[in-house]
């Protein structure tokens, strides 16, 4: 069964997270939302999105790592929404795993803030194409941590400007809320293949 990790913190698009969780059910996929903890949480698996919904996520963060560290999933997502991306992006224990699953040739999903606030720092997205949510590339030096570390971090890296999603290797970025759904479909492509994306593309009714 293909496994997949949907990470939240307070403040994550839920468009962008929710859309992605339920398309890879709708495939079957095996989704963990694992919750990466904030001191805002109302509790340390609910995180709150962006605009006030409230999720109950399958785990935490600390017991999703115990039981999965080296049992790594097939595909890892990161929804945007601010400051959802940056409280992900400010737990390193969230960073180590993304550089092992995509050592290890996972698929690598993010969206939004995510690709420029999460996946920058790591040092994943140097030499791949990528998009995200106009305007929050301008912050990569900040979310790096300097313009040095920047340079490395996206060294060879080309920002496509104006597409729902781009696909680059192991690595998926998107643009936006209203990019979801196609973004979603993508997933479900690469990890089920297109016979299965067709028959839940044309289920949901889509054009």
């Amino acid at each position: 069964m293909v496994k997949a990790a949907v990470f939240l913190a307070d403040g994550f698009e839920e468009i962008e997270a929710l859309t992605v969780v339920d398309y890879l059910r709708r495939a079957e996929a095996d989704v963990t939302m694992v919750a990466v903890p904030v001191v805002t949480m109302k509790a340390p698996d609910m995180p709150t999105g962006a605009h006030g919904i409230t999720v109950r996520a399958d785990c935490g963060l600390e017991e999703y790592l115990r039981k999965f560290y080296d049992e790594l999933p097939d595909c890892i997502f990161l929804p945007g929404g601010m400051p959802g991306a940056a409280n992900i992006g400010a737990d390193e224990r969230v960073l180590r795993f993304i550089v092992k699953c995509f050592d290890a040739g996972k698929l690598i999903a993010a969206i939004c803030a995510a690709p420029p606030v999460v996946l920058a720092k790591t040092g994943i997205l140097a030499g791949h194409k990528y998009t995200c949510y106009p305007g929050m590339e301008d912050g990569l030096s900040d979310y790096c941590g300097n313009p040095d570390n920047m340079m490395k971090c996206m060294k060879g890296s080309t920002l496509v400007r104006n597409v729902p999603f781009i696909t680059d290797g192991t690595i998926v970025t998107g643009r936006g809320p209203g990019c979801a759904e196609q973004f979603s479909m993508e997933l479900v492509r690469i990890l089920f293949g297109e016979k299965l994306a067709a028959r839940i593309h044309d289920g949901s009714i889509q054009r």
